[in-house]
């Protein structure tokens, strides 16, 4: 028996990504946050891969660039201190994937999150970029103000994807209380499969 447990949505993006992501590829962290998903996506993609991570805290970017110094993976990570929304603007060439870890910083004294509209615009922006059989993955805190309203906006775009184009998927905590963190995965087929 493995030591995998389905025990939240985060946990669960990880072992998705672990199972698509190869060394040399090319990833996304769309919120950087404190780091752990820029430090997981920059082990995995090995030196010829490449990790682009952005945030728009100042704090964010700087928590993010101390721990990739710790551990020597600053040369793997582009850090952008930028919102998601203008991915565009700092990544022009195809992707194998992403992650969205959406709501707030923990610990942070600004009350500043994430926003229905501009992810939104990023996810637009990161399927644009995705390559076949590439994987997007977005956990959402409905728990918190505005995070139901981002979800709900992010998952009606998506639940209108063509299905012949993406595999979209919801993974919900239904025995857990207070609102307990959801994710959503996009895996783009090739010519209407995944290999």
């Amino acid at each position: 028996m493995n030591n995998f447990f389905l025990k939240n949505a985060v946990n669960i993006s990880h072992h998705m990504v672990k199972n698509v992501i190869a060394e040399g590829d090319i990833f996304i962290d769309a919120t950087c946050g404190k780091g752990n998903d820029t430090l997981f996506l920059a082990n995995l993609v090995g030196e010829s891969g490449q990790v682009y991570a952005f945030d728009i805290q100042d704090e964010a970017i700087r928590i993010t660039k101390e721990k990739l110094e710790q551990n020597n993976l600053s040369k793997r990570v582009i850090l952008i201190n930028d919102n998601h929304s203008n991915i565009d603007a700092h990544v022009n060439l195809p992707i194998d994937g992403a992650m969205f870890n959406l709501g707030f910083l923990p610990g942070s004294t600004v009350k500043l999150i994430t926003m229905a509209d501009t992810t939104l615009i990023a996810v637009q922006k990161v399927l644009h970029l995705l390559k076949a059989g590439g994987l997007i993955t977005l956990v959402f805190y409905p728990g918190h103000e505005g995070g139901q309203e981002e979800l709900d906006v992010v998952r009606s775009y998506l639940a209108n994807l063509a299905q012949n184009e993406y595999e979209v998927s919801q993974v919900n905590f239904i025995n857990q209380i207070n609102h307990p963190p959801q994710l959503i995965n996009i895996q783009k087929l090739y010519g209407g499969t995944v290999i």
